[in-house]
């Protein structure tokens, strides 16, 4: 019985290891706008809310946000998207300008 069991558990361990295999991961980077640490603590925490997104670096002097995902469970557009329902410009999706308006002062950042 103990052997039976031993067995089931190593097969269903290989199992899980080789669908985490095939998932593909993706490093991406681009524009976010904003201003300072405050707007870093938000725009990283909305790109990491995404699920998938394993990493989500946003550097305030150069606009330029980092992340990892896991394509089988999210996207760009996904990430872009979450990231101006909070307020903050990508460069493919800009934010609500009433969600835009309730960022504090400090976060305003220069709209195009």
């Amino acid at each position: 019985m103990k052997k039976k069991l031993l067995l089931l558990v190593g097969i269903v361990a290989m199992l899980s290891f080789t669908s985490n295999a095939n998932a593909e991961k993706k490093k991406a980077t681009f524009k976010v706008f904003g201003n300072c640490g405050m707007c870093e603590k938000k725009i990283e925490t909305a790109a990491k809310s995404v699920e998938g997104v394993t990493m989500a670096d946003w550097d305030k002097k150069t606009k330029v946000m980092k992340v990892n995902f896991d394509t089988e469970k999210t996207n760009l557009k996904k990430i872009h998207k979450a990231i101006a329902e909070v307020g903050y410009d990508t460069e493919k999706v800009k934010a609500d300008n009433a969600v835009y308006n309730k960022l504090h002062s400090c976060c305003k950042y220069e709209r195009k």
